[in-house]
């Protein structure tokens, strides 16, 4: 392997910094859009608040795969586009830096890069995704996790009311001495109290994980409205109340991106096979756009660097929605798998290659006319 020269060396350090610069921007970014959505789980009572955090870090864990490569594209970009205006790329094209010269230290980032983006695509950001659902399994078991504690008033988040239990078992799967009140507003605007009391509780699980619910035993409820002075009284041996109200989840429920690589490797399904081509593509995105980011980063000197900024993240959105569509596709069967992703990857790497060789092509005289006599 060829040595680096100082030359590629001092732009391996350009690239890597302004990557660096762009990746905690981002990363700034997705966590708290991440967060925002992670917090309004906790919030509804579709995740328990002790695992939050954990959770959290998880899933930017999992969102490195297409954090990274866009980070890569912005720092390129940036590198570039600050020697073009200080004028050192014109200074070094006078001195004979050819194509070759970017495009060495630019393959070496961009395959350093893709080595990167693959370990995570292909193995850390699945694990994540499965240590995740986990750890909110294993919470969404315990009612101490969910916020219960012994002696305390506790307000049950997405359905209204307050309950509280007298004991908690070490586990958090058993309650002691059970109080609950709810309100209830009718059709005609009138306000309906329950109150539930109960000599012990367990908590249990139906259809999803974060569907919990506890069983109260030995107990009775009244039912109270404020407008009506008859009220009504049920003594039960049990009843189950919701310990979260049941929400639509808007997330795209994809149990397939929790499977190993490995797995996905000769599975029919279509969906299986959708995100292989998907995991086998994401790696190859740096080099693509690392390709892309040599001709839309030359600038004239002292111009400002916003507009191809702007470009390049509306051209990288544009790239990811096309990939996703293509990935749909592959999955409904419209699309045959060997097909993959490559029909967006590969036009767009050769079009940049086209437009970066004609950028250093060699520039024909123009033809003058003869002089006036």
């Amino acid at each position: 392997m060829p040595r680096l020269s100082i030359l590629d060396r001092y732009i391996l350090r350009e690239f890597l910094f302004g990557s660096l610069a762009a990746v905690v921007v981002l990363l700034v970014i997705f966590t708290g859009s991440t967060f925002a959505d992670v917090a309004n789980k906790v919030a509804t009572g579709r995740l328990p608040g002790g695992v939050m955090f954990t959770v959290l870090g998880l899933n930017l864990v999992n969102t490195l795969q297409a954090l990274l490569p866009m980070g890569m594209f912005l720092g390129m970009l940036l590198a570039l586009g600050r020697m073009y205006r200080d004028s050192e790329m014109h200074v070094l094209s006078a001195s004979g830096l050819g194509p070759t010269g970017l495009l060495k230290p630019a393959a070496i980032f961009a395959i350093g890069a893709g080595c990167i983006v693959a370990l995570v695509a292909l193995w850390l950001g699945p694990l994540a995704a499965r240590t995740s659902n986990a750890e909110v399994e294993q919470a969404n078991r315990s009612v101490i996790a969910a916020g219960l504690e012994a002696g305390r008033f506790t307000s049950l988040a997405g359905r209204g009311g307050t309950l509280f239990a007298n004991t908690v078992s070490p586990d958090g799967t058993r309650l002691g001495k059970l109080f609950v009140e709810s309100e209830r507003a009718e059709k005609d605007g009138t306000v309906s109290i329950s109150v539930i009391t109960a000599d012990h509780g367990d908590l249990f699980h139906e259809g999803q994980e974060d569907n919990r619910f506890i069983a109260l035993h030995d107990g009775h409820r009244y039912d109270i409205r404020l407008d009506r002075d008859n009220w009504r009284l049920m003594q039960f041996q049990r009843n189950d109340i919701a310990l979260s109200a049941p929400a639509d989840d808007d997330d795209q429920s994809d149990p397939e991106s929790l499977r190993t690589t490995t797995s996905l490797i000769g599975d029919a399904n279509l969906d299986a096979r959708a995100e292989l081509q998907w995991r086998l593509a994401i790696p190859f995105g740096p080099l693509v756009l690392a390709m892309l980011a040599l001709p839309m980063a030359r600038q004239a000197p002292r111009s400002s660097p916003v507009g191809r900024i702007l470009v390049a993240v509306l051209a990288y959105l544009i790239i990811v929605n096309l990939m996703t569509l293509a990935r749909m596709f592959i999955a409904s069967g419209k699309l045959p798998a060997p097909a993959g992703m490559w029909w967006v990857l590969v036009p767009v790497f050769i079009g940049a290659a086209w437009v970066f060789a004609r950028q250093y092509a060699p520039r024909r005289p123009r033809a003058t006319t003869g002089a006036r006599a």
